[in-house]
């Protein structure tokens, strides 16, 4: 390990899985060569960081500090650094590192770097020892080749979700091809459906909403939806049988597949972006009759994540934000576990300074 030089950094985070997050004071890197040093302006509140917060995945290392919905300004540059410029508008996703020299990393699909990725928060730190500190913190420092460019016309609050929510929808969304003449089902409206229905809506298809909240019907049309179809109406599902070309789920609770696949055309899939704990149990006629496949998809890498941010400049498309100050995080995640919020938290870091 390199013994780079440290400073304190002002951050939010937690000691143990029952603790409140709070202030406290966190080592950051000083910039090496090829670093970027970014002033965090926002960062959004993904469901991610409540589980690790908690340590419901079993993995947590405290302290910890979240956050992966990372959008700032370049406020120091190492002396290789070729990407950006003191005063540039900079994003950090979910991750700050990756091995670089796997297949996967060559092919630009850093997300599943064979030896693991160095995730922005709660991984390995390759520099300083430790563990990385996300984005509930004054500043980052990270390597210009996991750093993106923000496109200028982006409301910068609203941009931090697509840095988790929007890659995650748009990135299977893309790799199955998605565009006009197709009928698309986007399952769920919560933080990464309300993206995924814009997005789809974006590239060209014919949007079709299910969700098991009739009072959704309106809010799912203003985001884009051309059909709002309730799962818990038989009939309505019905009506809908071998019509899709694709569904993306993002549902993170136990559900039923087999009513979705069922709703798929010949060679349709549906890819799972939703994280359910349980299993979810498939009927095999469900895929064999139609020659279905029932998929999953990650993140993006960072070339795909420049793609996305730039496509969202393109057809002006944020995420549906409540600001919140960093003081309230810990209301925000008990608003978050009832899923009372449209469509996701963002924090104005400006506040941890005060």
């Amino acid at each position: 390990m390199n013994h780079t030089a440290t400073k304190s950094t002002k951050a939010y985070g937690t000691e143990a899985a029952d603790a409140p997050l709070q202030a406290m004071d966190i080592q950051r890197r000083t910039v090496t060569p090829h670093d970027v040093e970014i002033e965090i302006l926002f960062s959004g509140i993904c469901h991610s960081d409540l589980h690790s917060a908690k340590n419901e995945w079993h993995n947590t290392v405290y302290p910890i500090v979240p956050g992966h919905e990372i959008v700032g300004r370049v406020t120091s540059v190492g002396n290789h650094v070729t990407k950006f410029k003191v005063g540039d508008l900079a994003a950090v996703g979910c991750m700050v590192d990756s091995c670089r020299e796997c297949d996967y990393c060559k092919d630009g699909l850093e997300q599943f770097c064979e030896p693991g990725n160095t995730l922005t928060f709660n991984s390995p730190d390759t520099h300083i020892g430790g563990r990385t500190y996300g984005g509930y913190s004054e500043s980052v420092v990270v390597d210009e080749n996991y750093v993106l460019r923000v496109p200028e016309n982006l409301d910068l609050a609203g941009t931090a979700p697509l840095l988790c929510a929007g890659i995650t929808t748009y990135s299977p969304l893309r790799h199955w091809k998605v565009g006009p003449g197709q009928k698309v089902g986007i399952v769920g409206i919560g933080g990464l459906g309300h993206m995924g229905i814009k997005i789809a809506k974006a590239m060209g298809a014919h949007v079709v909403v299910f969700t098991t909240s009739l009072s959704k019907t309106e809010d799912a049309k203003r985001l884009g939806a051309d059909e709002v179809v309730l799962s818990t109406d038989a009939a309505q599902m019905a009506q809908h049988a071998k019509s899709l070309h694709f569904i993306l789920d993002c549902v993170s609770a136990q559900h039923n597949i087999d009513a979705y696949l069922n709703l798929l055309k010949v060679d349709g899939s549906l890819a799972l972006v939703g994280a359910p704990m349980e299993p979810l149990p498939v009927t095999s006629f469900s895929l064999i009759l139609g020659r279905r496949s029932f998929a999953g998809s990650n993140i993006g890498g960072i070339a795909e994540t420049q793609e996305m941010l730039d496509f969202c400049a393109q057809h002006q498309i944020t995420a549906d934000i409540e600001l919140i100050r960093v003081d309230q995080i810990n209301d925000a995640y008990e608003r978050l576990l009832k899923g009372d919020v449209k469509y996701r938290f963002v924090i104005d870091m400006a506040s941890i300074k005060n």
